[in-house]
């Protein structure tokens, strides 16, 4: 327990590597020893090493999703989004070993981490998924995935657990894409004349960048003719597409995206489902690699990367929870460091 807080709190204040908690260790000593034994003083960088390359990362996911669904219950987050993610310099030339890659899931309103699993090297995201949902409490919850999660398993095991789904098509459901494609085209350029549909529009501008994202939600009766093509999803209640127009100067650019869905009601509400999906990769993804340095890391043997990529997870979710400052991630990370007193702050915010 000891070596885990050290290591924690390394992470927290900005440290990324073994040493970096050796030497964390060394300058803070005084101030660990309020709280930890430290019978042997304080550990080597090779017996971090030791520790993060032995610790079961099964077990050690298993304590960190306990506490984060707490977390997310009495924040009563609603929707969860699940993306992989790969660990660029984790791999081995020497031993063979592929790069790792995980799936995250994130609550989006909570904005915590709740929880990771490896995807195998010789498998996909689609093997980690289900594992990871077998972790995890969605009940009342939205599940957002891309293509990837496109499964009529895993929005099966998605509906057995009480949660709804949101899932954008591409080309691994080609077929489905390509009707539900077909479908939307047709009912704009007719103004869905005849077709019951909801719809939603929002404006955002910003630094000279005007974004119009456009919603158009089938459900019902109106999308019984998917059934009937042989696409009978498990939950399936609406179909939608969200055009996206994006003016910056003179340019301006459109990306329609078409998803399936179990939850019916306002465009609204759908439209905040698809967008919140890629607050895991500003919010997460992108934390982990630029403010926590993880696609740096050269962690690489037995079960260290693993455990290290829960170890940033964990320091995320203790900074992102203290609301009372304003600041940056960076900026609470080195005030962290620099000032006692908020590290304690963090720790038990």
């Amino acid at each position: 327990m000891d070596i885990l807080f050290i290591s924690v709190c390394t992470i927290i204040c900005g440290g990324e590597t073994y040493t970096d908690m050796e030497e964390f260790g060394k300058a803070k000593e005084d101030w660990l020893r309020k709280y930890l034994e430290l019978p042997g003083g304080i550990p080597s960088h090779d017996t971090f090493r030791r520790v993060f390359s032995l610790l079961d990362p099964e077990a050690f996911s298993n304590c960190f999703i306990s506490w984060t669904q707490a977390i997310h219950k009495a924040t009563k987050g609603k929707i969860i989004a699940l993306d992989g993610k790969t660990i660029r310099h984790s791999f081995d030339t020497l031993t063979g070993q592929a790069a790792l890659h995980m799936v995250s899931a994130w609550a989006t309103e909570a904005g915590i981490a709740l929880g990771q699993m490896k995807v195998d090297s010789k498998s996909n995201e689609i093997t980690a998924i289900p594992k990871l949902l077998d972790l995890l409490d969605i009940k009342g919850c939205i599940v957002t995935m891309d293509a990837m999660g496109c499964q009529k398993e895993i929005a099966q095991q998605i509906i057995k657990k009480g949660g709804d789904y949101v899932i954008c098509l591409k080309g691994n459901q080609e077929s489905l894409h390509d009707e539900v494609k077909y479908f939307f085209d047709e009912a704009i350029s007719l103004g869905f004349k005849d077709l019951p549909f909801r719809y939603f529009e929002s404006i955002e501008k910003d630094h000279g960048r005007i974004e119009t994202r456009r919603c158009y939600v089938v459900e019902d009766s109106a999308i019984e003719w998917l059934g009937e093509t042989g696409h009978c999803w498990p939950g399936l209640k609406s179909i939608a597409a969200v055009v996206s127009e994006r003016k910056v100067g003179k340019k301006t650019s459109i990306e329609t995206r078409y998803f399936i869905s179990s939850i019916k009601g306002s465009a609204e509400k759908f439209a905040g489902a698809a967008r919140s999906h890629w607050g895991i990769e500003n919010s997460l993804h992108w934390v982990l690699d630029m403010t926590l340095g993880e696609d740096k890391s050269r962690v690489r043997r037995d079960n260290a990367p693993e455990n290290l990529a829960l170890l940033r997870k964990i320091a995320l979710n203790l900074a992102k929870r203290e609301t009372s400052s304003k600041s940056s991630m960076r900026a609470k990370l080195k005030r962290a460091g620099w000032n006692n007193s908020y590290l304690e702050k963090l720790l038990v915010s």
